[in-house]
């Protein structure tokens, strides 16, 4: 399969046919042909199939049931998260359900509240602006919390206090026949309304902490005035203790129903991506809760099967199908083998036992093996045709994975690759010619190879190349046979994994190198074989 050679010599085409036959002599059926649901085949070699996808299951779980657990729930959250066809109303409508359903979910809430806070600290200001005379008990008794927020009072020179001290000093002027005698001052005597409102940096001299204790006994009506309220707004209060605040909510939103907390909630809701509120969100959720989102979630996807237009609906399809029957654990083994299948197969390879590693690569090989015979899958994609559950389905998976694993371990050559899109159908575009077959190319550097052979051969080419740009005639018969194949061999070496190709598969719409093809190839694959199970 030599397309666009034109000015290569018989020697160089004998050769270099010779290795590149060597190449493709694998064949790998991908099963993308649709199949006829009354096709039948032996029972023995679909048993056998199955029986092979059974034990790669089972080696899968003995990795990822103790040990890598966490690690595929994080998978999975991060392959809702990834999920687009979730609409902002769809995303308010999802979470605030799970926000009031019972019983009550106080991690989930209090990371919302904690997320909200750091994204939006103006929208709880408000809210804590309207219940500021709930602060009263924040601040009683806590020396920490009064001078952070109380003493920020501004020097000379500067334009004005800021937070709580601007509060302390603009009501204690509007209100200073009834709280003036409250302010605390360091001096051996205190200061004046006159006298301060002319100097207000004065105010440095006040003893905060005992000034906001006599307010916090003598002076309630400053905890629930305007002055107060207003220095409140921006929200920079949450930065004290957000744990005291995330409880506040806590108990507006539930004990007390407070429709403006809840308002500002659904405004948050609506306003981030839904992959943002997925990951930091769903990963708090135990088990069981995580299991109740999946199934509220399902509701949301279960409309777009009929589009069935892309790759990454494979997850969505899979939820479809998923109800009270089913585990979690079949989730994220389905998860795991069609979405997340790079980071299965680095798991394994970093966490799994040397015999662990073997047997994974002795079953998937025993699965793609072109012994195997082609016609023992028809009645696996039948059986999913007609039962179209989870549990059947986990079979096509298990079989696109393998053919990931598979590919990703034994096609390192262009050759390879071409071979298979031929036999599977599958057209194709290279990106970019082959080095190896520009003659021109392959005359310099072939010339530089042989000049590898002698140093002062070397020099003296190197000289006349520079001066004189010879040898630009050079002919491959001037090799004699062994440095003629060792040069067609180190660039067959040097190139046989360096083209990118354009494929049928999506269009011609992306460049596939050798290092994402077997992810996008195993996606293809399952993509396909569900759309014909459900779309019928």
């Amino acid at each position: 399969m030599i397309h666009g050679v034109e000015h290569c010599n018989t020697k160089f085409l004998t050769l270099a046919g010779s290795r590149w036959c060597h190449l493709t002599d694998k064949m790998l059926q991908l099963f993308l042909s649709k199949p006829s649901w009354k096709e039948n085949a032996s029972d023995e070699s679909v048993e056998q199939r199955k029986a092979l996808l059974n034990e790669l299951e089972s080696v899968i779980w003995s990795l990822m049931l103790v040990e890598g657990r966490s690690e595929s729930r994080l998978w999975l959250c991060n392959a809702v998260a990834g999920m687009r066809s979730i609409t902002p109303r769809n995303q308010r409508e999802l979470f605030m359900t799970l926000l009031r359903s019972k019983p009550l979910k106080r991690p989930l809430v209090g990371q919302l509240l904690q997320l909200l806070f750091q994204k939006e600290p103006q929208k709880a200001g408000h809210i804590i602006a309207k219940k500021c005379f709930l602060l009263e008990n924040f601040f009683k008794g806590n020396r920490n919390r009064i001078l952070q927020w109380f003493s920020n009072f501004a020097g000379t020179g500067y334009a004005d206090h800021t937070k709580g001290a601007k509060a302390l000093s603009q009501f204690a002027f509007v209100n200073r026949d009834i709280c003036w005698e409250e302010l605390e001052w360091r001096g051996k005597h205190g200061q004046s309304p006159a006298m301060v409102a002319t100097k207000p940096h004065y105010f440095l001299d006040l003893d905060v902490e005992r000034t906001v204790e006599n307010f916090l006994e003598y002076v309630p009506e400053f905890w629930s005035s305007k002055e107060f309220a207003e220095s409140l707004k921006d929200g920079d209060i949450l930065t004290i203790d957000n744990n005291f605040f995330i409880n506040m909510f806590v108990d507006l939103m539930y004990k007390d129903d407070l429709k403006d907390v809840w308002e500002v909630i659904d405004e948050f809701l609506i306003e981030q991506s839904f992959s943002f509120l997925c990951q930091h969100l769903l990963i708090i959720l135990g088990e069981q809760d995580l299991m109740v989102f999946l199934d509220l979630l399902q509701s949301y996807v279960k409309p777009r099967l009929q589009k069935m237009d892309s790759l990454d609906q494979s997850l969505e399809i899979i939820l479809s199908k998923f109800d009270g029957s089913n585990s979690l654990d079949q989730l994220l083994l389905l998860n795991a083998v069609t979405t997340q299948s790079r980071q299965l197969m680095r798991y394994i390879r970093e966490e799994g036992s040397q015999e662990q590693k073997e047997k994974v690569k002795h079953i998937v090989f025993k699965i793609c093996t072109p012994t195997m015979p082609k016609d023992s899958f028809t009645p696996i994609l039948r059986e999913c045709f007609r039962r179209k559950s989870l549990e059947i389905i986990k079979w096509l998976g298990l079989q696109s994975w393998a053919f990931y694993y598979y590919l990703s371990e034994d096609f390192q050559h262009s050759g390879s690759w071409e071979s298979l899109f031929v036999g599977n159908n599958i057209s194709f575009r290279k990106s970019k010619t082959y080095p190896i077959l520009d003659h021109d190319q392959l005359l310099e550097e072939s010339e530089s190879e042989q000049d590898n052979r002698s140093s002062a051969r070397n020099k003296r080419k190197k000289r006349q190349k520079h001066r004189k740009k010879k040898r630009r005639d050079l002919d491959f018969e001037e090799l004699d046979g062994d440095e003629f194949a060792d040069v067609i061999e180190n660039r067959l070496e040097l190139h046989s994994t360096s083209c990118d190709w354009l494929l049928s598969t999506d269009g011609y719409s992306t460049t596939w190198s050798s290092v994402d093809l077997p992810e996008h190839i195993s996606k293809h694959c399952f993509f396909t074989w569900m759309k014909w199970v459900f779309a019928e």
